[in-house]
């Protein structure tokens, strides 16, 4: 392939939403430099670690230490979440509402803000 020629999508996908407008385009404007930067110039293995490493040390250390390393697992969810949301079914969005609760659930219970 020559280095002046894009890659083309599959048919019917598109990297950004059809139509978006408003906190949604701006969002995945903004978005599409780290994410292109994330899954290009980072070795692939990098995330995943890093975020698997944040939530161990998030159910091992049972105090505020802990909620802050869970801190930074819960946005890169909340970011993919968002910026999946409309290409989603039913079971997707299930899926991330329970996993982002679960995650809130546990921060707060590291700070301290419900009982365990």
């Amino acid at each position: 392939m020559a280095p002046d020629s894009k890659r083309p999508l599959s048919k019917g996908e598109q990297f950004f939403t059809p139509g978006a407008t408003g906190l949604r385009k701006a969002v995945e404007q903004r978005s599409a430099v780290p994410m292109t930067y994330l899954f290009t110039q980072v070795p692939r293995w990098t995330a995943p670690t890093v975020l698997v490493v944040l939530l161990l040390v998030g159910f091992a250390v049972a105090n505020p230490l802990g909620g802050v390393a869970v801190l930074p697992v819960i946005a890169f969810i909340g970011w993919l979440a968002y910026l999946s949301w409309p290409s989603l079914g039913i079971g997707g969005k299930v899926m991330r509402v329970a996993m982002l609760t679960f995650l809130l659930l546990l921060a707060a219970t590291r700070f301290g803000l419900i009982a365990p």
